[in-house]
């Protein structure tokens, strides 16, 4: 196993050596964001650019124009707020093919603290037109995505979570760009999630079998565009949903979902995230924790939610 930044800097040299399109600027995060993969093999195709985020996606969008498919390479707190006006109107607007690597993603960002937790990077890019937002559960399906995103034609905000997660696709997955994927079927209650969130979601459902509850997983690995089928199927079927997403539950996840259903398939929702506060610093398992996002947490919110249902 290895971690899903490791995942994502391996296949972007294995795309690289198929497609000499395939180009890196990176706002000096090349060993966290594991581009130094990259470097390393394609030194005359990697552009340093220090700490200079805005600058960064100028530069991005040029090469774009060029004819290039460029990664950017940041933290997500610094791909999101530091430089969003240049991603909105450089990359965006034009609908230029620019891919936004936003690492660190959340709050578990290696004991960095508030500074460093991207808490609001999917609200303010979900909110950008024409970008694509996308939140990977574990190495395989990131490796898909990263190869999915340099055939579309179009911007898109790419999440990288930091440490190694269990692997929770099933076997012969082949990632959508705009679907949803189906971890475990059940008719009680829906769990939608994205992200690292995805296995804590599966070990919460095993929790909740024990007490005779069935708990349908399904991952939106897409945030933007959101896979409507999929979503309201299930709520039909189960008749509640509780989203579980690392990152604030204003804007994320949890506010695409409820903006469906409300729509399509009013039906109770809770969301599981980060209560419009900011994080700290902190171990993983300390953080998910106190924030509310451990897998003990979602069953609570599981109860709470199935009470609200009768």
């Amino acid at each position: 196993m290895q971690s899903v930044r490791d995942a994502f800097g391996k296949t972007l040299v294995e795309i690289a050596h198929r497609d000499e399109r395939v180009v890196v600027i990176d706002a000096d995060l090349a060993s966290s964001t594991k581009v130094s993969y990259f470097q390393k093999e394609f030194p005359q195709r990697f552009f340093q650019v220090g700490i200079a985020e805005q600058n960064m996606t100028g530069i991005a969008a040029g090469l774009a124009l060029m004819g290039r498919i460029p990664f950017t390479s940041t933290f997500a707190v610094f791909a999101a707020r530091r430089a969003c006006d240049q991603v909105a109107m450089l990359a965006a607007h034009p609908r230029l093919p620019v891919k936004i690597v936003g690492a660190y993603s959340g709050i578990l960002s290696g004991n960095n603290g508030a500074t460093h937790q991207a808490v609001e990077d999917v609200a303010i890019m979900r909110a950008i037109p024409n970008m694509v937002v996308i939140d990977p559960a574990d190495e395989v399906e990131m490796s898909q995505a990263v190869k999915a995103i340099v055939e579309y034609d179009g911007p898109v905000y790419l999440r990288l979570s930091r440490d190694e997660w269990p692997i929770v696709v099933p076997p012969g997955y082949s990632f959508e760009l705009g679907k949803a994927v189906l971890l475990r079927p059940g008719h009680t209650v829906t769990l939608v999630c994205s992200g690292m969130m995805a296995s804590l979601c599966l070990e919460a459902a095993a929790d909740l079998e024990t007490q005779g509850i069935s708990a349908e997983v399904l991952h939106m690995p897409t945030i933007k565009p959101l896979d409507v089928d999929s979503l309201v199927s299930t709520a039909k079927k189960t008749g509640c949903v509780v989203t579980i997403e690392n990152h604030s539950i204003i804007g994320g996840l949890g506010g695409a979902v409820t903006e469906v259903l409300s729509e399509c398939c009013p039906v109770p929702v809770k969301r599981i995230g980060l209560q419009d506060t900011y994080g700290e610093c902190g171990s993983n398992d300390e953080l998910l924790k106190k924030y509310g996002l451990s897998a003990k947490h979602i069953c609570k919110g599981v109860l709470d939610i199935i009470g609200r249902k009768r």
